[in-house]
């Protein structure tokens, strides 16, 4: 297991990583969403044309010190505000730092607000302002300034009673046994000290993550008294993400007790966040994987290695969907309208679909290969005229490692409408050939060589009995042809090949003892004294030729139904010297 340090080091590293993203990001909540150019010209310079712009305005004027400004915001009289505003502001801005409770990133974008439960439309509820006994609403009211646009500012409902709240605001304890630098002097709108808290606050933070980390982990061996190395394996996958986890949870819950100001609170919320949605996201990531690679391991070693093989395409699309889930999460806390973003990648996804139909297509091919179980990983197979070896089935493609150890990538779309022949799921494989004797054999050698080849099937312990067969099939140009056909009883090709070597041998052997050969592809001339046709047998031909015609029996096209019937099945097969004719 990492060491307490290396543990500490990752919390920073995607602590820091999340406050620049939020330090980038965050500036343009201060207003409304983005303006197109169209309406650009129409905006209120103060950015009070939303009520997040009203409430993000005022706190970024306050906070700079610009309480002029920031009385702009408040819902009051032009003399007023120049009598009383600056006052107004700063102890509207201590109140809402010390007292307000709400949530910052649920105020509207919407030039019209957002309809709320028993608030007039011309209003927004954002949150309650509380100090001791006193209790106030912080509201919102849209009124028109005086070039005749709608401006949200805070009203005067809220304003009449921050001085009474701003009475009732305690010091807080430890800013009064602190040395007055650390509590007086301010960095980006807050006290050093709490600076300092914060950053102290990560090792204390991670420390305490660590420790109930431990704790989680003597508690699974005390329930469970579990050593094997597998459970072991996935503990160490998951401590990080889950140390993460629980570290950012403890420091924002130690940050709470520091009343840190709204608007640094709402940045730091938001930091915190991403922090806990990467870690959170990175856990699911984990325990997917280990939950995916057990069920996996267990359908292959029970002989189900297309369910292994889906599984492996299924993790991979669980993958991309937990890394999408982070990405909306995180988009929505850094305050992106979602209903928005979520129709955009509706309608994105139909584009994409049309755009990205082969893509469709072989992740679909790719899920029918697997489901089918048509070719699994490992399987040996033929691809049109490509053999090779299936290593892995991806969401695109699948990869074939052929017997030149080059790779083929077929495209899974593709390869689900190919013709494909698995070589691996053979239960025996076939044995035929074709042997071409010499013209010089006689029909004795040849008989002879048909049954010793026989009876060497029925004696040889790997050739299939049932179907196994020699026969003399025809006359070619050069060679008496025999064929042999019969099945190997293997289903791996390298000892088929030697045994199939074997055959061969046995059957040169007894080619041998025949005393013929295999031909050669060529032509015999013999010169000799042409004897010319034999008279009498013509003779004897033409007038039995004769006699037909004159019975009228000549048989062409056929032979006359009568004369079939007589001579039909009258030929002795076998023959009366055959071993099989004897025994019947």
């Amino acid at each position: 297991m990492p060491s307490f340090f290396t543990r500490a080091k990752w919390l920073l590293f995607y602590i820091a990583i999340s406050t620049v993203a939020a330090g980038q990001l965050l500036p343009t909540q201060a207003g409304a969403s983005a303006p197109t150019p169209a309406k650009q010209a129409t905006q209120d310079p103060l950015g009070r044309d939303t009520p997040s712009g009203a409430v993000f305005g005022f706190l970024q004027a306050a906070q700079a010190g610009n309480y002029s400004t920031a009385a702009q915001y408040l819902q009051m009289t032009n003399a007023r505000r120049a009598a009383q505003g600056d006052e107004l502001a700063t102890k509207l801005k201590v109140v809402m730092d010390r007292a307000f409770s709400g949530n910052l990133r649920r105020i509207s974008n919407q030039p019209e607000g957002t309809p709320q439960e028993d608030v007039p439309l011309d209003r927004q509820r954002v949150g309650v302002l509380s100090a001791g006994d006193v209790d106030a609403d912080l509201d919102l009211v849209r009124v028109s300034d005086p070039g005749g646009a709608k401006i949200w500012l805070i009203s005067s409902d809220t304003l009449s009673k921050i001085p009474d709240l701003y009475d009732q605001l305690q010091v807080r304890q430890a800013e009064t046994r602190l040395p007055g630098f650390l509590v007086h002097n301010q960095l980006l709108g807050m006290p050093i000290w709490q600076w300092l808290s914060i950053l102290i606050g990560i090792p204390i933070a991670a420390g305490l993550g660590w420790l109930a980390l431990q704790s989680l982990a003597l508690f699974r061996y005390l329930l469970w008294h579990d050593r094997s190395q597998p459970r072991k394996l996935v503990w160490s996958a998951i401590s990080n993400p889950l140390w993460l986890v629980l570290g950012t949870a403890i420091h924002g819950i130690l940050v709470r007790y520091l009343h840190l100001p709204l608007l640094q609170r709402h940045y730091y919320q938001i930091t915190i966040g991403i922090s806990f949605i990467i870690g959170f996201n990175w856990l699911l990531w984990r325990i997917l994987q280990q939950l995916t690679r057990r069920v996996r391991e267990r359908a292959i070693y029970s002989g189900r290695r297309g369910a292994g093989s889906l599984m492996l395409l299924g993790e991979r699309i669980l993958k991309v969907m937990i890394f999408i889930l982070a990405i909306f999460l995180i988009l929505g806390t850094l305050g992106f309208n979602m209903t928005t973003a979520l129709a955009g990648l509706g309608i994105g996804g139909i584009a994409i679909a049309f755009a990205a139909q082969k893509t469709l297509e072989n992740l679909f091919g790719g899920v029918s290969l697997l489901s089918d179980e048509v070719i699994l990983v490992g399987d040996v197979c033929r691809f049109g005229d490509r053999v090779g070896t299936v290593e892995d089935i991806s969401l695109r493609s699948t990869r074939i490692r052929t017997p030149d150890r080059t790779e083929l990538s077929i495209p899974n779309g593709s390869l689900a409408t190919m013709n494909v022949e698995n070589l691996s799921r053979r239960d025996k494989i076939l044995f035929n050939t074709k042997l071409g004797l010499r013209y010089e054999t006689s029909a004795d050698q040849l008989r002879y060589v048909l049954a010793q080849i026989r009876r060497l099937f029925y004696e040889h312990p790997k050739v299939e009995t049932d179907g196994a067969r020699i026969r003399f099939i025809g006359y070619d140009n050069s060679s008496l042809t025999l064929e042999i056909f019969c099945y190997v009883l293997t289903r791996d090709n390298a000892e088929f090949l030697a045994i199939q070597e074997d055959l061969l041998l046995r059957i040169m052997d007894i080619l041998e003892a025949s005393g013929t050969s295999l031909a050669l592809p060529s032509r015999t001339l013999y010169l000799g004294r042409d004897r010319g046709l034999d008279k009498e047998k013509s003779a004897a031909v033409s007038h039995e030729v004769e006699q037909w015609r004159e019975n009228r029996k000549l048989p062409f096209p056929d032979y006359a139904p009568t004369d079939i019937s007589e001579f039909s099945n009258s030929l002795p097969y076998p023959q009366p010297d055959s071993a099989l004719r004897s025994r019947k």
